[in-house]
């Protein structure tokens, strides 16, 4: 029998659904499949010896850089077998994956090529380790269509309990899952990886396929479930559904999703649904508080609908947990700081993790980005080494500060989260010579917290 190795590298402390989903379509072609995730296992040797495809998920830019040496070692080792790419970052780095060794890269809804290669491989099976031109090379393939998925098979994945957990406020942890409900998305921001695979087109998981990968972790003691979509109201009528039954089904069950500011403010009647099926809290991508540059990453809001949406939450009694890309090329150390106070004001403290203080803009190959004038005469040529294109900001205090607040933040990712914030802000208002507001000095612990995901990393 053919045999078929999936790998993941890194996905945010999920069990990678990245692996699951595509495990259960190469066995429904025949082939014997593995899954290693490692973030929590160690890579066989021999596993990687005897395998007749070897594909590789790659759905942001961290887990691709750390593929890179297992993909060179796979090659090294298995000179004959298929090696592919799949994921939102395979297409965006197609050329640099082929010079590691890769043989096909898939992008988009990556598992209807990934089985036709897979019978393929279950075809040629009997000759699999003679040579690699019994396969060729089947190149790119970035798909969009619209495909009838299956459930997806978990059972060569680690335990959930191995994963990252969710805390609450009270101290407590629970089992948390994840799962998909749509990808791609309607919208162009300009800095978001997903743009140039699926150009403003999303495509949904159908709802009893969510509602069956669902079931099968909360039997495996799943009491949360992450909705990773890059969007959840992309479809807001499919979204409501499947919280809906969820909630029907699971009634103690808790979940998140991320969601645009935009939508939120769009949909705003549907923010109590959320709460009263469970939705313990919402990510949304705010990105900066300036309209300068939330008009040139096209993002689709204004200061002004964050701080609405902020209200709107509160009043919900639904839980907003913003997320920021706060160095970039057009802030200055007084918008740092502005957005430090505003964060404050805003009582969303607790809601932010550390690591999102210090996000650097990321311009990977195909970022809309680099077709602006006033991108383009702050970077260098695409750097290899970290699959971007590098800048350098005018003011180079800004880059400075950039660097210690990721020191700082890289030595307490899982630390006091208002210890933490008041730090970076003394740092960042000495940089900037303006006298700091006297924040709020209690640490999290003696305030009523927030949930959160004991992952801290976010791309």
């Amino acid at each position: 029998m053919a045999r078929a190795l999936l790998i993941s590298t890194y996905d945010l402390g999920h069990q990678p659904f990245g692996l699951a989903s595509p495990a259960a379509w190469l066995k429904r072609e025949g082939l014997e499949v593995e899954c290693t995730d490692l973030a929590r296992q160690r890579l066989d040797e021999e596993t990687l010896r005897r395998a007749d495809l070897i594909a590789f998920h790659l759905p942001m830019h961290t887990a691709t850089r750390m593929a890179a040496p297992i993909i060179r070692k796979a090659r090294a080792l298995n000179a004959t077998s298929r090696i592919c790419a799949y994921g939102l970052y395979a297409p965006l780095n197609d050329s640099w994956l082929r010079t590691l060794g890769v043989d096909d890269v898939l992008g988009g809804e990556f598992e209807g090529e990934l089985a036709a290669i897979g019978r393929q491989v279950v075809g040629r099976s009997g000759g699999a380790n003679s040579t690699m031109s019994a396969y060729g090379r089947s190149g790119s393939a970035v798909s969009l269509a619209k495909l009838r998925f299956i459930p997806p098979d978990r059972s060569g994945l680690p335990s959930l309990q191995q994963y990252a957990t969710l805390r609450m406020s009270d101290g407590s942890e629970r089992v948390t899952g994840y799962t998909e409900a749509s990808r791609g998305c309607r919208h162009l921001c300009r800095h978001c990886p997903i743009v140039p695979v699926y150009k403003g087109q999303f495509r949904v998981v159908q709802q009893d396929v969510v509602l069956a990968d669902v079931a099968g972790q909360v039997s495996a003691g799943a009491e949360h479930i992450t909705f990773g979509d890059p969007d959840f109201f992309n479809g807001p009528t499919h979204a409501v559904r499947i919280v809906e039954e969820l909630h029907r089904q699971y009634p103690t069950v808790t979940y998140d999703a991320t969601i645009k500011v935009e939508h939120l403010l769009q949909h705003k009647t549907l923010l109590p649904t959320l709460r009263d099926t469970g939705c313990l809290f919402v990510t949304s991508a705010v990105e900066s508080i300036d309209d300068r540059v939330l008009a040139t990453l096209e993002k689709g809001h204004t200061r002004a609908d964050f701080e609405t949406v902020v209200a709107l939450c509160k009043e919900t009694g639904l839980t907003l947990v913003p997320t920021f890309v706060p160095f970039n090329p057009w802030m200055t150390l007084d918008d740092y700081c502005e957005l430090l106070d505003t964060i404050a004001r805003l009582d969303l403290v607790d809601h932010v993790a550390p690591i999102q203080l210090a996000i650097r803009l990321l311009v990977p190959e195909g970022s809309r980005l680099l077709l602006l004038e006033e991108m383009r005469a702050h970077i260098g040529p695409f750097d290899p080494a970290t699959l971007t294109y590098r800048w350098a900001h005018p003011d180079p205090r800004v880059d400075a500060l950039q660097r210690d607040v990721t020191a700082l933040v890289g030595m307490r990712l899982t630390g006091d989260r208002r210890a933490l914030f008041n730090e970076i802000a003394a740092l960042a208002h000495g940089r900037a010579g303006v006298p700091a507001p006297a924040f709020d000095p209690r640490p999290a612990r003696a305030r009523a917290t927030v949930p959160y995901l004991n992952e801290p990393w976010y791309c």
